[in-house]
């Protein structure tokens, strides 16, 4: 995300994050907070064409994040990142790793690679 500082040292946002996503609050899909997200590679040429945001996300998720993470570290709000993430897996930037919680038990190693990032925090 692009940030300025207002003298304090404080770095805020130079936009209001919903102006990234066109006013949406909600993607396209669910999205679970808890869902890895990997960035696929792409020609340099075509990272050019990438909005900042596209390009922070493509940079942090070269190893596994979660859109919590994303969040986080981008300082936005985790709908934004939501969204911005969802349409980023519609254009084949990103590769979404959804939890299968619906098969009765979580994945365990998608849990500890959670935990682990949250750690990193």
């Amino acid at each position: 995300m692009v940030y300025g500082s207002d003298g304090t040292g404080d770095e805020e946002p130079l936009f209001r994050p919903y102006a990234v996503t066109g006013g949406r609050s909600e993607p396209r899909y669910h999205l679970a907070m808890e869902t890895l997200i990997s960035s696929m590679s792409i020609p340099d040429d075509e990272m050019a064409l990438l909005t900042p945001e596209q390009e922070a996300i493509m940079t942090l998720c070269r190893s596994f994040r979660s859109v919590a993470e994303i969040s986080a570290l981008l300082r936005v709000p985790l709908g934004v990142a939501r969204v911005v993430v969802a349409d980023m897996a519609d254009e084949g930037l990103v590769r979404l790793h959804q939890p299968r919680l619906n098969q009765g038990q979580p994945d365990m190693n998608m849990l500890e690679r959670v935990l682990s990032g949250l750690r990193r925090l």
